[in-house]
């Protein structure tokens, strides 16, 4: 009985032996064991390296990305065939053909003469007499339409009647168009009255440092129309 008694106790006595020296961490571990903290990283030995890979990315995506937006330049600007800007009064003209002339020496162009209609007058051609214009005006109120009077000037329109007068041809037009679904038929545009001359210039071939030039001539005309040569 002593024999087994002092054969356990040896036994207890070299196992805790082997516990305080870490021998069967492998078995059992407590988390304190000293092996395990020796095995530990070092964090105040940790050192960051650069990466070549995020400069190299950032530089090819800064040599693939697009210019940033702001004005075209000269190279970028292809030549126009034609380009028309008017109408200009006399002396406009003079002031814009000395800007383009002295900014552009190069640039070919056009000067057009104009005429500028003033207005269009809707109406119905002479009916030959003052009683068939009356006789017609009668007609035409009974359609519901009252905003006409008979013309009585010694024109070829005289004994006629005018049924509006538009700025336009295109208001114009709308005007007959509507008369006629009203049920009055017959009417026609023409001409009331023509405005002094005007003058429009065409420019040839403009692009490159010409274009440039001439959008900034043309911010001194605001009120000029730059459109497609006719």
């Amino acid at each position: 009985m002593l024999k087994l008694i002092f054969w356990l106790l040896l036994l207890a006595n070299a196992a805790l032996f082997a516990m305080q020296k870490g021998y069967l961490g492998a078995l059992y571990s407590d988390g304190r064991e000293p092996a395990r903290i020796g095995k530990q990283l070092q964090a105040d030995k940790i050192k960051l390296v650069a990466s070549d890979a995020a400069p190299a990315a950032t530089a090819a995506a800064n040599a693939s990305a697009p210019a940033a937006a702001g004005a075209p330049a000269a190279a970028d600007l292809a030549p126009v065939a034609c380009t028309e800007i008017g109408n200009f009064s006399a002396s406009e003209a003079r002031r814009f053909s000395s800007q383009l002339a002295e900014r552009t020496p190069n640039l070919k162009f056009v000067r057009r003469e104009i005429q500028e209609v003033a207005s269009h007058m809707v109406y119905l051609p002479s009916l030959g007499s003052k009683e068939a214009a009356d006789k017609k005006s009668d007609e035409v109120r009974r359609l519901g339409i009252n905003d006409f009077f008979v013309i009585q000037d010694s024109s070829a329109l005289r004994y006629g009647i005018s049924l509006g007068i538009f700025k336009t041809d295109e208001a114009a037009q709308k005007q007959v168009a509507s008369l006629a679904k009203r049920g009055l038929s017959g009417a026609k545009v023409g001409t009331r009255s023509v405005s002094s001359s005007k003058v429009a210039f065409q420019l040839r071939d403009m692009g490159g440092d010409a274009k440039l030039a001439f959008d900034k001539i043309k911010t001194d005309f605001p009120t000029q129309e730059v459109r497609s040569c006719p």
